[in-house]
């Protein structure tokens, strides 16, 4: 692992652990194991050590979007709410703490014009995806139907992570999953209602 992700994963740690406010420079040598001042040497300031984070975080969470066929492949509401389904188990499961490190990272960036900029940019790769998917199972506006479906998406998240605090079944997750897509696609030309 080179030493950029050896501190952006100690960061990560220290923002599900500690929050915003644990996450310094000492604290990140610390986590890494690595000499005082070597985070600094990396990252340089604390915005350019929340980017160094942001990074990895959307990094690691491509790959669990990597499964999404870019141009097509899911063809059916059913289809998509099964993959979707999948997507947001993984995020509500073995990638909580990823989860858990962007929604601190997503308050701070309300706070930091900067930071915004690099976070706006990788929500956007992530809602490119969602729109790509709906254009190629037929939706009639993709780009309003891709933001709410991310929407919908990151709702179901928070309010398991730090809403109520319960992990949807992944029976549950897929019938509101269908319940939304049957919504926005049935009825198409094609298509039954």
């Amino acid at each position: 692992m080179r030493r950029e992700e050896l501190i952006a994963e100690a960061a990560i740690m220290l923002l599900v652990e500690r929050g915003m406010r644990g996450l310094t420079h000492r604290a990140v040598d610390e986590a890494a194991g690595l000499p005082l001042g070597s985070t600094s040497n990396i990252a340089r300031t604390r915005a350019a050590l929340l980017a160094l984070t942001l990074a990895r975080l959307t990094a690691l969470e491509e790959r669990s979007f990597a499964a999404v066929p870019a141009g097509g492949g899911v063809n059916t509401p059913d289809e998509l709410a099964d993959l979707m389904t999948g997507l947001l188990h993984v995020q509500l499961t073995e990638g909580r703490r990823t989860t858990l490190a962007r929604y601190e990272l997503a308050l701070e960036a309300t706070r930091r014009p900067e930071l915004r900029k690099v976070y706006d940019e990788a929500g956007r790769r992530f809602r490119e995806v969602a729109i790509g998917v709906l254009a190629a199972a037929g939706s009639p506006d993709p780009v309003r139907h891709g933001r709410q479906l991310v929407a919908f998406g990151e709702g179901v998240i928070f309010d398991a992570v730090a809403g109520a605090g319960t992990v949807p079944s992944t029976e549950e997750l897929r019938s509101g999953m269908r319940e939304l897509l049957h919504g926005m696609l049935d009825g198409l030309p094609g298509r039954p209602p």
